[in-house]
């Protein structure tokens, strides 16, 4: 479930490429909010109104939903520059960032093995975007933005840990309708084709999917059996990234890459192994 769950998404970034290359972000953000609520449709009824009305700690929601936003639309607008692998990588990093926030944001302790993980995984974000006067263009700075926003969307995400999924979910797609529907305004509608409508629905049918696949499997399974697949989302992006757009990233990138996927690895095996230690 892990893996149909990382394909799905791999798959879902592979159109968010395709598409971003014809249509603005705008439009691509508007329409996928509007699948996912219309897929998320009978849940919300299920909820009831009184469940949004009573979701604690509004400010927060409101920070969860913007950093969400911005890291969904930035994750797009470096795709317009990067490769998709290249774009998967940085945004593999989230988790690194996460560890590195938790002692400020969330209260937690963390230990000298993953603060020294930490700097090999900031040592590996170094290398995949390889420095150079030419190097940090556009899409490299959207894709760092994008990631740290990443980590504190997670970060927001744990804080609401009691908050049920619909509710978080429903206020995701809210949100990201917004922000789409103000820029289709600002920027205009490119007319679609009856194929790329399909190709866009689907981004928000293939995101909740995925979801639900990862969902199930940490339900099925611990979570230090099922969560180190999800690194196979950069093989995933090497592979389509070549199939489809020809790309091949480079060997500094490539070595980042296992870097991060290491130093990740790390943090969370050390971060499992604590928490099964007796208080």
């Amino acid at each position: 479930m892990m893996l149909l769950g990382v394909l799905l998404f791999a798959v879902n970034d592979t159109l968010g490429k395709w598409l971003v290359g014809a249509y603005a972000v705008g439009q691509l953000m508007l329409v996928r909010s509007i699948a996912g609520l219309c897929a998320m449709a009978p849940f919300i009824r299920r909820a009831g109104p009184h469940a949004f009305l009573q979701a604690p700690r509004p400010g927060l929601q409101l920070l969860r939903v913007v950093f969400s936003t911005l890291e969904g639309s930035l994750f797009y607008w470096a795709l317009t520059e990067l490769p998709l692998a290249e774009v998967m990588t940085y945004y593999m990093a989230g988790p690194i960032y996460v560890t590195a926030l938790s002692p400020f944001l969330l209260g937690e302790r963390v230990g000298w093995r993953r603060w020294t993980a930490v700097a090999v995984g900031f040592g590996g974000v170094v290398l995949a975007l390889h420095p150079s006067p030419g190097s940090l263009s556009f899409g490299a700075v959207c894709a760092l933005v994008g990631s740290f926003s990443y980590a504190l969307f997670l970060i927001a995400t744990r804080r609401l840990a009691g908050t049920p999924g619909t509710v978080l979910m429903t206020a995701q797609l809210l949100a990201a309708l917004l922000f789409g529907g103000a820029l289709v305004l600002a920027q205009g509608w490119t007319p679609t084709g009856g194929l790329d409508l399909v190709l866009m629905l689907f981004l928000g049918i293939g995101s909740l999917g995925g979801n639900l696949c990862v969902n199930h499997s940490l339900r099925m399974a611990p979570a230090s059996v099922v969560v180190p697949y999800q690194y196979t989302l950069i093989l995933w992006g090497m592979l389509f990234g070549y199939l489809f757009f020809g790309e091949v990233i480079g060997p500094l990138t490539m070595a980042g890459a296992a870097i991060i996927i290491g130093a990740g690895l790390f943090i969370f095996l050390r971060e499992q192994r604590l928490r099964r230690q007796p208080r």
